[in-house]
């Protein structure tokens, strides 16, 4: 008698809901500046006929699967086993269930729900929506919502973490001569001090030009390798001056190479 009031206890007490997981699609810029998404998220609410606990009133009924006795026969081979009813947790009563939700005392909805992205979230970050998970049975609270993002790619630019990596064409001029150009970073444009004698390939680090981070506040920095530009088809005055130049400076860069 107490083992079976005990388990009726235990059947009755309340049980949190479940936590729903989404992946969602993001844009490069929305990663970065933060925006506010409306996702239309499955997941089971409060019955409102029942309020969640999925009986009406106190009176109860025979279990319906077991007839009453609180146990349910299981043969395994030559075996027969008696076990505690699943449906009723072997207390063979159930209470009066809600017809609405036949006792489960929650209902499958699709609900709209805000979520605000952060700036600076990464491909991968996992976010927290509490509460809007499942709904819990018999009073329990409810599960919440877990957002993992994956964050679109950028004609332009690379994210790597918090840093921002591109690459910017140069001319031979700018190369040999060095100078300063303008390139583009995710908050407008800066100016690049190219030093001369710069070959292709190299890179440069502006500081803090990157993404922010929303857990340090601190920003990447940004890479900018350059590549030089060569002429698709040089004029006979550009040749003769590259064949002047090549001859004031007669060094191979592929020395060493076969030693």
């Amino acid at each position: 008698q107490f083992f079976r009031q005990d388990q009726e206890q235990t059947a009755a007490q309340a049980q949190p809901g479940e936590d729903l997981e989404y992946s969602v699609d993001i844009d490069f810029w929305d990663a970065i500046k933060g925006a506010t998404l409306r996702l239309n998220v499955a997941r089971h609410e409060p019955c409102p006929q029942c309020r969640g606990m999925g009986n009406i009133g106190q009176g109860t009924v025979a279990c319906k699967q077991c007839q009453g006795s609180g146990q349910v026969s299981q043969t395994v081979g030559a075996m027969r086993f008696n076990l505690a009813c699943p449906r009723c947790q072997g207390s063979g009563q159930l209470r009066d269930v809600c017809p609405r939700c036949s006792g489960e005392g929650r209902l499958h909805r699709t609900e709209t729900v805000e979520v605000r992205i952060p700036p600076g979230v990464q491909n991968g970050s996992r976010l927290r929506v509490p509460g809007k998970g499942n709904a819990g049975q018999r009073g329990g609270a409810a599960g919440d919502l877990y957002i993992i993002t994956r964050v679109g790619s950028h004609s332009v630019f690379e994210r790597k973490g918090d840093d921002i990596h591109l690459r910017v064409p140069i001319t031979i001029p700018e190369a040999i001569l060095g100078g300063s150009i303008e390139v583009p970073t995710i908050a407008g444009k800066a100016r690049l001090k190219i030093p001369p004698a710069t070959s292709s390939g190299k890179r440069f680090r502006l500081r803090e030009k990157g993404v922010l981070n929303p857990r340090t506040n601190r920003k990447g920095d940004q890479f900018v390798e350059v590549r030089i530009v060569v002429p698709e088809v040089p004029d006979e005055a550009s040749k003769a001056m590259m064949k002047e130049f090549a001859n004031l400076n007669p060094e191979d860069p592929r020395n060493g190479l076969f030693e």
